[in-house]
């Protein structure tokens, strides 16, 4: 195969985890508006909130669907969030960038799958400050078998060595903070912290400093902006699950580099 054929195929590859993005974004929807209601997410069929008219697979495509209809109920006219077709496109975004990250590798199924919950997790957690043990207890299993089968087949078992420390680690970081301060840091942020430290360690050791690290810098400086904008009070509960989930991503996107530059510095 020539260096044009591999590219195509590769511009290929990418656009189709867009596109299954796009179809994970639509479900993710779904699972953020039932999940903390105790829904299923498998019935029933999704309908208009408004005039409980079952939605037409035709009206059900990620993004084009909302743009034909023009953000309203066919049957109704009951204007539809935009919030929808967003989280579609946010997701098909992020599937991509995680398709750039590690490529066609072992790897990829479970950073996708984790880029999904963590997509349903930020939105649940700025909605009701909750993190469900629905979505995140069985991320644990579930993140854990992928990470199995990467390192098999990446032949690196250091990197599942990593996962165990790193996702054990993290957890008594948030569960420290946690005792340590009641109130200020719920028990949904600690069980989620085991996994993402988990992740972050298979990627390797800067990582995981970077992505604890950032999550606590993000948060705090967007606390900061709205004590000064006093938007917030020094009482108020924000909502740390995204900025763990942000930080998160940094570590996986650029942390190896910035602790190595980092490493570089101290002249270690």
């Amino acid at each position: 195969m020539g260096v044009l054929d591999m590219a195509v195929v590769s511009v290929a590859g990418l656009a189709g985890l867009g596109v299954v993005g796009l179809l994970i974004g639509s479900f993710l929807n779904v699972v953020v508006w039932r999940v903390p209601r105790g829904g299923s997410v498998v019935a029933p069929p999704s309908a208009c909130p408004s005039c409980d008219t079952r939605i037409r697979p035709r009206d059900n495509v990620p993004v084009v669907s909302w743009l034909v209809l023009g953000g309203r109920c066919r049957d109704c006219s009951t204007p539809i969030s935009a919030r929808y077709p967003l989280v579609e496109a946010a997701t098909g975004v992020l599937f991509l960038l995680v398709g750039l990250r590690f490529g066609p590798s072992w790897a990829l199924p479970a950073f996708l799958y984790l880029a999904a919950i963590a997509v349903a997790l930020a939105l649940i957690d700025l909605d009701t400050h909750r993190l469900p043990d629905a979505i995140v207890l069985p991320a644990y299993p579930v993140t854990a078998a992928l990470l199995v089968v990467a390192s098999w087949g990446e032949q690196d078992w250091p990197a599942l060595l990593r996962t165990g420390i790193g996702g054990a680690a993290l957890f008594a970081v948030y569960f420290a903070l946690a005792v340590a301060k009641p109130g200020g840091m719920g028990f949904g942020d600690v069980k989620l912290a085991g996994i993402l430290g988990g992740a972050l360690a298979w990627v390797g050791w800067g990582a995981l400093v970077v992505g604890g690290f950032a999550a606590f810098l993000l948060g705090g400086l967007f606390s900061i902006g709205l004590l000064v904008t006093k938007r917030a009070g020094r009482a108020s509960g924000i909502p740390f699950g995204p900025w763990m989930l942000l930080g998160a991503a940094v570590g996986v996107a650029v942390g190896e580099q910035l602790w190595t530059a980092y490493l570089r510095l101290l002249g270690v």
